[in-house]
């Protein structure tokens, strides 16, 4: 007995066809549908799998689409890693994922393996400064690595803007602003520029604390200190740089003897729903995650790069989730 894999010899002889039919038919090159068929029926016969690969170090081609990603740990990155893997499997391409919780060396490692050609270009949401050569198809999310690299991002700065409208409409009269995120600067920066904005615009008075990665999130619970006035709390309104920030919020607050939305209103930023389509963790500008995905896969697999916008910018929306007055 043969025990090893069929190739397209046996899928010839099997279909009563030459082998340059058969590799035309794998190859997706077009031939006779009685010839296509044959092929197609002694393929699925003797389990013929096409190896990659192999195909890919003669095509230059891969089919296969690496995506980088801090984790996917957070109900954000995996909905964008299930978005991008959706989007490209409906034009025929893989997926392989690399979780590389920001470590630089790791997310390197990744561009280097596709110049080896074992992955057609990447897509990443990273922060690092990474080495990506100009002719390495490359589409960044939330960041812009330099002007020829696309990049495909919310409207972060609108949402911003409308977080602080929206707390103003509901009646906030001192404002603030909560961030955690990277050091370097990204397209997500623009949320609290765009509060700001809202803010001066309005004449409300606010305040801003910004704290990178890894820094201490009791410095938030020291900031609640700092406002409180008698028994009360100054701020009534803060909109928050992600849901993951509004939510430890409304849990330090209801810690602190303050209720949420009763004494402080919280707007997050993301739309984060429970078990991926359940209610809201809290009221939220929301993200067009499927959008970004399928944005940032088309950029990558477009075959004219020569226009590619430098950045892509997709607008956000409110939707209310039981942190606000409503």
């Amino acid at each position: 007995m043969k025990n090893s894999p069929p190739t397209m010899k046996d899928v010839a002889q099997e279909a009563g066809v030459a082998l340059g039919t058969v590799s035309k038919v794998i190859n997706g090159i077009p031939v006779g549908e009685s010839y296509r068929i044959k092929v197609e029926d002694a393929a699925k016969k003797l389990g013929y799998q096409v190896n990659q690969y192999a195909r890919g170090l003669k095509t230059n081609k891969t089919n296969t689409v690496a995506v980088i990603l801090p984790g996917v740990n957070h109900p954000f990155f995996a909905s964008l890693a299930q978005h991008i893997c959706e989007a490209l499997a409906r034009r025929d391409y893989r997926m392989l994922l690399y979780v590389t919780a920001s470590n630089p060396e790791i997310e390197q490692a990744c561009v280097n393996m596709v110049r080896q050609n074992k992955a057609d270009g990447i897509i990443g949401l990273t922060y690092n400064p990474l080495v990506v050569d100009e002719d390495l198809p490359f589409v960044g999310i939330d960041r812009s690595f330099r002007p020829d690299i696309p990049c495909v991002s919310s409207d972060n700065y609108s949402g911003g803007r409308i977080a602080a409208e929206k707390l103003i409409e509901l009646g906030c009269r001192h404002l603030a602003f909560l961030r955690t995120g990277s050091a370097k600067p990204g397209e997500a920066d623009k949320r609290g520029d765009g509060f700001e904005a809202a803010c001066r615009s309005r004449n409300v008075p606010y305040e801003t604390l910004r704290l990178n990665d890894g820094e201490d999130w009791e410095l938030f619970r020291d900031f609640f200190h700092s406002h409180i006035k008698g028994d009360r709390l100054e701020i009534d309104g803060i909109f928050c740089s992600t849901d993951l920030v509004a939510w430890r919020m409304k849990n330090i607050l209801e810690e602190m003897g303050f209720r949420v939305p009763e004494d402080v209103q919280i707007i997050g930023f993301d739309g984060i729903r429970r078990f991926g389509g359940e209610s809201l963790y809290c009221s939220t500008i929301v993200q067009p995650i499927q959008k970004i995905a399928e944005t940032a896969v088309d950029l990558l697999l477009t075959k004219d790069r020569t226009n590619i916008p430098a950045l892509v910018c997709l607008p956000v929306a409110y939707t209310p989730g039981g942190t606000t007055k409503e």
